[in-house]
């Protein structure tokens, strides 16, 4: 994620479809790859290199409620705050704008001076 953000030069993310993602046990995203028996942090840009790596994947416990009535950040479930604060940390950036369904009103805006304290205590990962 972090090498993304660098590469797209972006101040913050807007996460889409999270309500997509309520009823799993599990949450997860890749943190890495593995290659060759190396830990590497960013996706190897030669297509051949990337053959021979697998995805190093972390896993955060998942959300049973419905996510679509939810409006201000802090009514999101902690499970669901968790994940989008370990997305901060692994990009270096806030994520300020949360869909929580298809609708322009089922859209949580955050404050982006409420989370840049966040991310900057966070983001030494």
């Amino acid at each position: 994620m972090r090498y993304c953000v660098e590469l797209s030069g972006c101040t913050e993310i807007a996460l889409m479809h999270l309500d997509t993602l309520s009823g799993f046990e599990q949450v997860g995203f890749c943190v890495a790859y593995e290659c060759d028996g190396r830990r590497v942090n960013t996706v190897p840009a030669d297509l051949r290199t990337l053959q021979r790596c697998k995805p190093v994947l972390e896993f955060l416990p998942g959300w049973a409620e419905d996510l679509r009535g939810v409006r201000r950040y802090d009514d999101l479930p902690a499970a669901t705050r968790r994940y989008v604060e370990r997305i901060e940390a692994l990009a270096g950036v806030p994520v300020t704008i949360i869909s929580v369904g298809p609708e322009r009103t089922q859209t949580v805006l955050r404050n982006q001076l409420d989370v840049v304290s966040n991310v900057a205590e966070s983001s030494s990962v």
